[in-house]
């Protein structure tokens, strides 16, 4: 029996984790969630010892005193730790300092619904044209020199740049809050965010749409294992392929070039060889005929580098398969935003820099949005926001069945 005390502790700490009962924020109020998750982690502490000590007599008053007594404990200190935090909140000791982003009059409508609210001390104001006016990340600096710990924008929609404002912030520790003023504004918000309540007012906080934490390891598990089944039932198209290539063409199986992949680390991308050994010298040569209108990524049909079995696999996006290994390295992943050349790299703004938050993938939306056929980077740029704002194991199922599909067609490939 005394092997269970320590346990005990351990599985009503981890439940009331579980249940998110220790975050930051007003949950710790919550006394029914509380008593909700000590009576889980007591029946399922009492089912163990009925099925490991059966043969040990425990009266049921044991369990029914230790489940109270946890109960009234927890209760009395979540009872004295909210007293004490709302006496300090009204004297604005450890109340949040924030900014608050919007028009003149969301503003006015937001301090209104704020001060109500004991949690918030605002420290400053800005109205939401000064974002283009000033640039992104001069007004970052501005909100992290006052102090600011969280943000909350009112007509969220308004702002061009919003996940770029929104991975400034992050990166400096602030939380991001959006306070719709509006029916309409509620129902504009869509994917990316959830709907939270602090005495009344709606707002909805700015989930991560970086893929990240357990999110990062889950994706990273379904890559690596998905990376190893393709090189084990594809080895002899491998082989096949590398066969051609070195029958048709002199030079190396392999092409390796530079890429900048998650938070702008370089690495080597390797793809199937299926150009002459010169290309890079000859694409200078062909900048003129680029048919991409920014000039941000290189793209010409009937490329003359090209080999003759280069064609077929480019055609059919197999010189691709060897960045299945980059996968099992770490360095990409089978689904996301595709890693550009140094090239194209130091052509893009900053704000476009934000797809390298995320690791780089051998296909995404671009590809199976027709590839070639979309000739602005605009365009590339919002797909790739677009996946990383909506992420999940579904939509990367979604993108790999679409990309089969999309590369048997061959659209937009040359």
């Amino acid at each position: 029996m005394n092997n269970l005390l320590l346990p005990i502790p351990i599985a009503h700490i981890g439940i009331m984790v579980a249940r998110g009962l220790y975050n930051s924020n007003e949950e710790y109020c919550k006394y029914v969630s509380s008593i909700e998750a000590l009576t889980l982690s007591h029946l399922l502490l009492l089912s163990i010892v009925f099925s490991y000590q059966s043969h040990h007599f425990i009266p049921w008053s044991t369990f029914f005193w230790a489940w109270l007594l946890s109960v009234l404990f927890s209760l009395a200190g979540r009872l004295c730790a909210n007293f004490t935090t709302n006496k300090l909140r009204q004297q604005g000791t450890i109340c949040n300092p924030i900014f608050v982003i919007g028009f003149p009059t969301d503003i006015e409508k937001a301090t209104q619904l704020l001060v109500q609210e004991n949690h918030y001390r605002i420290i400053g104001y800005l109205p939401i044209y000064a974002l283009e006016k000033y640039g992104v990340d001069k007004i970052v600096d501005e909100i992290t020199s006052s102090g600011a710990v969280e943000v909350f924008v009112c007509s969220w929609h308004k702002i061009e740049q919003r996940m770029f404002l929104y991975w400034r912030l992050r990166n400096h520790g602030i939380t991001l809050n959006i306070l719709p003023l509006s029916l309409e504004e509620i129902v504009e918000e869509k994917m990316g965010a959830f709907l939270s309540l602090k005495s009344g007012i709606p707002f909805f906080k700015l989930s991560p749409p970086l893929i990240a934490g357990l999110d990062f390891r889950i994706k990273r598990c379904f890559d690596f294992c998905l990376a190893v089944l393709i090189i084990l039932v594809l080895s002899p198209l491998y082989l096949a392929i590398a066969l051609l290539i070195k029958l048709d063409s002199p030079g190396s199986i392999f092409y390796q070039q530079t890429r900048v992949g998650l938070h702008g680390k370089h690495f080597n991308v390797w793809k199937f060889r299926t150009m002459v050994n010169n290309a890079d010298k000859l694409q200078k040569e062909l900048e003129n005929f680029n048919e991409m209108n920014d000039g941000i990524l290189f793209k010409i049909k009937n490329d003359p580098r090209l080999t003759k079995v280069g064609r077929v696999l480019r055609r059919y996006s197999l010189d691709e398969l060897p960045q299945v290994f980059n996968v099992i390295c770490g360095e990409m992943s089978l689904v996301g935003p595709r890693p550009l050349p140094l090239r194209d790299i130091e052509q893009l703004s900053e704000t476009q820099l934000i797809r390298h938050e995320v690791l780089p993938g051998i296909t995404g939306l671009w590809q199976t949005s027709g590839r070639s056929e979309i000739t602005n980077f605009k365009d590339v740029l919002l797909l790739d926001i677009f996946y990383i704002e909506n992420w999940s194991l579904w939509l990367d199922l979604q993108i790999l069945l679409k990309t089969i599909v999309t590369v048997a067609q061959k659209t937009g490939a040359y």
